[in-house]
């Protein structure tokens, strides 16, 4: 009866050698896991990128929107008629203060 405690030398140098292989390939595979993560989190920085310019793009829609229901609910007629009274209302008060410079200066020519 062979002794249990011998181990065939066969068997000794496939454990060592899967031993070696397994040391071996594990920089390459920590690298791979590093790769596989950093384009795992830049594919979420670029899905959270776009969503973010959706949720910008539906904000600006929203605003312009409101812009538009702002100027249609203006009352026409009223918005012409509160227009012309802007326009129209220096239009005296500078022509009087234009009159009164061209007058002194005529007055100093004298």
């Amino acid at each position: 009866m062979p002794d249990p405690t011998t181990v065939n030398p066969m068997i000794t140098d496939a454990v060592t050698q899967s031993n070696v292989k397994v040391v071996g390939e594990a920089p390459a595979m920590a690298m791979g896991s590093i790769y596989q993560s950093m384009a795992h989190s830049t594919g979420i920085l670029f899905e959270n990128a776009v969503s973010a310019a959706q949720q910008q793009n539906t904000l600006s829609q929203a605003a312009t929107n409101q812009g538009v229901m702002q100027i249609y609910s203006m009352d026409t007629m009223a918005g012409a008629g509160a227009t012309e009274k802007v326009a129209q209302s220096g239009t005296a008060d500078n022509l009087t203060t234009l009159m009164t410079v061209l007058q002194a200066f005529n007055n100093t020519g004298r």
